[in-house]
C-alpha cells in the first residue's frame, strides 16, 4: 500500500464527506477510493470513518488523524518539489477561502495566474465566517479583523476600506447624516459577517465612535446588502470593492466621508508555515500582490 496516497485519499474523503465526490476530485473510481481508505484503516488498525447507507462521518480517531495526515502529505509534496529543478512545475489544487467582495476582486485577476501555471487549479470558496482549516481542507483563508485562533499562522497583508453609503433617492427622502450620532432613526442594512453586524464603528483618525444600530434588513452576504442599498432600502457599510464603482457612477453616495468606517486588518491564515507546497506559496504570493496592488487596501 502507498501510505501517502492513502492519506491523501482519506483527507479528500474527510473533506467532502463522500466517497463519490472524493473519487471525482482524485480522478479515481469510487471502489478504488473505498479500498484505499480501508487499506489505511487496516494498516493503522483503527477505524477512521463511520459509514452508513445515507451518511459518512469521522470517528474520534479519524478526527485525530486529520492534522497528522495533512502534515505528512504536505511534507511529502514539499520534498518532491524541493528535489526538482528551480523551474519546478506549480501543480495541484489550492483551496482558497475569502469574503465575497475580495473574492470577486481576486477572481478578476486569476486568469493571468492560471495562464502562468497551466497545471495549477484554484478553488475559490466565498465564505463570510471562519472555517475549520484542517477539517475543511482549506489551504489559505482570508479573515478580516483580529484572529483569535493562536494555533494558526496569521499574516497581515493589508487593511479594509469601507464606506457608509446610501442611494441618492434614499438620502433625498430621509436626509444625510453628518455625524455618527445622526444615524439613529435611519433605516440601516446590516451585513452579519462574524457576528450580528449591528455595531458600526467609525474613526476620523483621532476619535472612534461605535454606534449600535437597529437594522430593518440583515443579510449574511455582502452582495445582498449591496443590492438592497442600490435599491434605496437604507444606509449600509460596504467594502470599497463593491461600493466604489457605484459611488463613481453616482448610483451610491458616500455618507460622512470625514468620519468613515473603522479599517480592519486583512489577514491570511493557514495551518502551518512548514513544508508549504509550492502551489500554496504561489497562490499566497499572488494573494498578497493582489491586495497590496490596491491602494485602498495596501496602506
Amino acid at each position: 500500500m502507498d501510505v501517502v496516497s492513502a492519506l491523501r485519499t482519506f483527507l479528500r474523503v474527510a473533506q467532502t464527506r463522500s466517497f463519490s465526490a472524493a473519487a471525482i476530485d482524485l480522478n479515481l473510481t469510487q471502489p478504488a477510493v473505498s479500498r484505499q481508505v480501508s487499506a489505511l484503516e487496516a494498516h493503522l488498525k483503527t477505524r477512521l470513518l463511520h459509514r452508513t447507507t445515507s451518511a459518512l462521518a469521522l470517528t474520534a480517531e479519524g478526527e485525530q488523524m486529520l492534522p497528522m495526515a495533512l502534515r505528512v502529505v504536505e511534507a511529502v509534496e514539499a520534498l518532491s518539489e524541493a528535489s526538482g529543478t528551480e523551474g519546478a512545475t506549480v501543480s495541484g489544487k489550492v483551496r482558497l477561502s475569502l469574503p465575497a467582495p475580495l473574492g470577486l476582486s481576486i477572481s478578476d485577476r486569476l486568469a493571468r495566474l492560471l495562464d502562468d501555471h497551466p497545471s495549477l487549479a484554484v478553488e475559490l470558496i466565498l465564505r463570510e465566517e471562519a472555517s475549520d482549516l484542517v477539517a475543511d481542507a482549506i489551504d489559505l483563508e482570508v479573515r478580516l479583523g483580529p484572529v483569535g485562533d493562536s494555533s494558526l499562522i496569521c499574516r497581515r497583508i493589508g487593511w479594509t476600506t469601507a464606506f457608509l453609503v446610501a442611494s441618492p433617492s434614499y438620502l433625498e427622502a430621509r436626509g444625510t447624516p453628518q455625524a455618527p450620532q445622526d444615524i439613529k432613526g435611519h433605516s440601516c442594512i446590516c451585513y452579519s459577517r462574524a457576528g450580528d453586524g449591528r455595531s458600526w464603528s467609525f474613526s476620523n483618525g483621532l476619535d472612534e465612535v461605535v454606534m449600535r444600530v437597529e437594522p430593518r434588513l440583515v443579510a449574511n452576504n455582502s452582495m445582498a446588502v449591496h443590492r438592497a442599498t442600490l435599491a434605496g432600502a437604507g444606509l449600509a457599510v460596504l467594502s470599497h470593492i463593491l461600493a466604489g464603482p457605484d459611488v463613481e457612477a453616482g448610483r451610491l453616495v458616500k455618507v460622512m466621508p470625514d468620519f468613515p468606517p473603522t479599517r480592519l486588518p486583512i489577514n491570511v491564515v493557514y495551518p502551518s508555515r512548514k513544508n508549504m507546497p509550492l502551489r500554496v506559496t504561489t497562490v499566497l504570493d499572488f494573494l498578497i500582490q493582489s491586495v497590496r496592488g490596491d491602494a485602498l487596501m495596501a496602506a
